[in-house]
């Protein structure tokens, strides 16, 4: 018989990055094709007008 319990593993002492979401571009600057100007997790904001929504 042991006389101390078994060390277990733990399920906490890991940080995941940062990812960076939100507006990359603001109202009134003029940017090219292909310029991210939102990030986001499904679609909270709906491109408008010239703008498509990439895959």
């Amino acid at each position: 018989m042991s006389k101390t319990k078994g060390g277990g593993s733990t399920k906490n002492g890991r940080d995941s990055n940062a990812q960076r979401l939100g507006v990359k571009v603001f109202d009134g600057t003029k940017i090219t094709a292909g310029t991210i100007i939102i990030r986001q997790r499904g679609t909270k904001v709906h491109p408008g007008k010239n703008v498509r929504r990439a895959s």
